[in-house]
């Protein structure tokens, strides 16, 4: 299997006031599912770093971003920066990039939070066993 250079981003920090801004500017529905979300993403760990890239909240392991909410007219985005290899019994992964994968949500539908809860913490680890182990 060949290694793949992992992505890496400058300034992400413990907790980024940016991140905040970003909520505030986000508030409502669509706001509050974001929120949830990145929240989940941020209790994953000591190591967790956040900071705004393209416009949206990302979650790092040190400088190494796992995952990201993004607020759009009427749903919102978890992603996954390694998402193409993220197991997915739940099949709740959209995209066809050659890494990212996402999972839309809207107001009001069904959401398997479960399956959404394991896909950020295997995210997660996924990610620091590449950072760890290469």
């Amino acid at each position: 299997m060949m290694k793949t250079e992992l992505l890496r981003f400058n300034g992400a920090v413990e907790r980024d006031p940016a991140i905040d801004a970003w909520m505030k500017a986000h508030e409502g529905k669509l706001g509050a599912i974001a929120q949830q979300w990145f929240e989940a993403m941020r209790r994953c760990g000591d190591e967790v770093r956040e900071l705004v890239h393209d416009g949206c909240p990302v979650a790092c392991l040190g400088d190494v971003p796992f995952g990201y909410v993004n607020a759009f007219t009427s749903h919102v985005n978890v992603g996954f920066f390694q998402g193409a290899a993220l197991p997915d019994p739940a099949r709740m992964l959209q995209g066809s990039g050659k890494f990212m994968r996402h999972v839309k949500l809207r107001p009001g539908a069904p959401v398997n939070a479960a399956a959404l809860s394991r896909l950020i913490e295997i995210a997660y680890s996924d990610i620091k066993r590449r950072v760890e182990h290469g």
